[in-house]
């Protein structure tokens, strides 16, 4: 699997997004930017006459007329609400809208529902919503309960610490330091099987938000998470946070989707490979998480 990197020297780079759209692919639709780093929403075509046969999800998709998509809502550039206008953008918002706009349903009817980590799997499993796409990293535990497509982009897990912190350069350095993550999370898992730091100062919350307010307000001592995440945070506020060290795992990203519907987890991949193939991928990404400075390589579409 091809594996990108990021930047973390680039995190001060400008990141008033603009679309970048071309003939065939996705351009600005004209809604502004939030301000919080994140893009206008770009613009898809949408697909005529689809049908994905012996695809449950896509049938009640098509019952009711329109897509309900799980999201994170707290993460810039990736998914994230604007408090004021109530606009979701980001580059998984924007995966999401392009599934929507391929499986024949405008995205601007998406119904997102913001789910937190721990309740990823049961909101997929109950049908609270089609699919989710939301910083979810791939793992043969959830494949268990779910399916998923992709991946989509490769992470890893990176720390977050105040700017003026010299003391964590790595994940060598968080003995006796309070650790922040949330809970049912990839991340907060390493910290504990790899035994980072002691089990009474892990931390555990329901949003990476809140654990960022920690760290500023000097309750915590590190936020850990998917280095792409950190870097959003970090670009908001460059004069009070910085992102330290080498990732230190690999995170694949993929589209959660129910268990047993193979046919829509078909079809996405296929969305997704002609997504990398054609431009769209990287017009997607240079207009959202590609705005922080960050560089990176499309992945391999795992086919299991």
């Amino acid at each position: 699997m091809k594996i990108r990197t990021l930047t973390a020297g680039l995190l001060a780079a400008c990141l008033a997004l603009t679309a970048c759209g071309k003939e065939g692919g996705p351009s600005d639709g004209g809604d502004g930017g939030n301000g919080n780093g994140d893009t206008a929403a770009l613009s898809y075509e949408v697909a005529e006459d689809v049908t994905v046969e012996g695809s449950p999800t896509f049938d009640q998709m098509k019952k009711t007329g329109h897509v309900v998509v799980g999201v994170k809502d707290d993460q810039p550039n990736l998914g994230y609400k604007d408090p004021t206008s109530g606009e979701y953008s980001g580059f998984d918002v924007e995966i999401a809208r392009l599934i929507s706009a391929k499986l024949g349903f405008d995205p601007k009817k998406i119904e997102y529902k913001a789910v937190p980590s721990a309740g990823r799997e049961q909101a997929i499993i109950n049908g609270d919503v089609h699919y989710y796409v939301g910083t979810y990293t791939i793992n043969d535990k959830r494949k268990q309960q779910i399916s998923f497509a992709g991946p989509y982009f490769v992470a890893g897990q990176g720390l977050l610490v105040a700017k003026d912190n010299e003391d964590i350069k790595g994940k060598d350095d968080l003995k006796g330091k309070k650790v922040c993550s949330v809970s049912g999370s990839t991340p907060i898992q390493n910290v504990r099987d790899e035994g980072l730091t002691e089990p009474e100062n892990i931390v555990e919350l329901q949003t990476y938000s809140q654990c960022v307010s920690e760290l500023l307000n000097g309750q915590v001592d590190v936020v850990t998470t998917d280095d792409a995440i950190l870097l959003g945070y970090a670009a908001q506020q460059p004069d009070e946070l910085k992102v330290v060290g080498e990732p230190f795992t690999e995170e694949p990203y993929g589209v959660g989707l129910p268990k047993e519907d193979d046919a829509l987890r078909d079809k996405v991949n296929d969305i997704l490979e002609e997504a990398m193939e054609d431009g769209t991928w990287q017009e997607i990404y240079d207009a959202t998480l590609g705005k922080s400075g960050t560089q990176a390589e499309m992945p391999e579409i795992d086919r299991y």
